[in-house]
């Protein structure tokens, strides 16, 4: 018979939990079969490296299931000997829901904590990304940072699930097509691969694995210029120039092209001032940029 031990050692080993070790692993755990394969996998790592594991479960309050859903995590952790924190929020309906809950989870969760996304993820954020609009850091999409799962596949980790004998919860939101992610993991990403005549999402998850360290040196060099100085944005050459001043008008959202070019214009002295939204404007006095409101 197979060795389910060896087979979730090989899984492992295809994660990045040795880059991202600490004292203490906090593992986001909603639940889901990808969730629950970072705590498992966690764990494991654990036992070799002598690292704490701990988890956070977040109930959004949008489903009368909450509770049902953060016991049978907090039944796992204790097969696994984790630490659970139950983290209760309430997150109204209504426009942009999967976004806000997504805001208020990492939120709630912290800078620090380890994420379930995988390979299948990746793809979907970056064609997300695209769709809204985005050039190379669209192609970036999310960082392996705090993902240590990236390089998995989501039947690996359903796989992870079945070794352990554990059964995932089902989130009902993964199939409601009125959500993009869904529509694109449903309908996009399956005629995508009906086009190429072969699996796209390790084509996407590459294109984000080499995109993401471009997209870094770029952020790492625009650094450098100051964004209040109309001198150096006219002086730097243009992709750094939109970068920092992206950087420097950036709130929980990044602005738009077309603000950041209407900065620039301020800069080259084509306009003296601009509104940038959410009520602020940019404003040019003796060749500095000033942002007000």
């Amino acid at each position: 018979m197979p060795d389910p031990g060896a087979e979730l050692d090989e899984l492992l080993e295809r994660c990045t939990f040795g880059e991202l070790a600490g004292p203490e692993l906090v593992c986001g755990v909603s639940g889901g079969p990808d969730s629950a394969a970072l705590a498992v996998l966690a764990c494991r790592f654990a036992k070799h490296s002598g690292a704490k594991v701990a988890a956070v479960h977040v109930d959004h309050g949008l489903r009368d299931t909450g509770a049902a859903e953060a016991a049978r995590v907090g039944a796992l952790c204790r097969r696994l000997g984790v630490l659970l924190r139950v983290v209760r929020l309430q997150v109204a309906p209504g426009a942009n829901l999967q976004a806000r809950a997504r805001e208020a989870r990492h939120e709630a969760l912290g800078p620090h904590a380890l994420l379930g996304h995988t390979a299948d993820d990746q793809a979907e954020t970056v064609l997300l990304h695209l769709l809204r609009g985005g050039a190379l850091d669209a192609l970036a999409a999310m960082r392996a940072d705090r993902r240590p799962m990236l390089a998995l596949r989501r039947a690996d980790t359903e796989r992870v699930c079945e070794l352990v004998g554990y059964e995932p919860v089902a989130d009902p939101s993964n199939l409601d097509t009125r959500f993009w992610r869904s529509r694109v993991r449903h309908e996009a990403i399956p005629l995508l691969c009906d086009i190429a005549g072969r699996d796209v999402v390790p084509l996407l998850a590459r294109a984000a694995r080499t995109a993401a360290p471009e997209a870094d040196l770029l952020d790492e060099l625009a650094a450098g210029i100051d964004p209040t100085s109309a001198d150096e944005l006219r002086s730097a050459p243009l992709a750094l120039a939109r970068r920092a001043v992206r950087a420097w008008l950036r709130t929980s959202h990044p602005p738009d092209a077309a603000t950041v070019e209407r900065v620039l214009e301020v800069a080259r002295r084509t306009h003296r001032a601009t509104e940038v939204g959410g009520g602020r404007r940019v404003v040019r006095s003796a060749d500095r940029l000033r942002l007000e409101g």
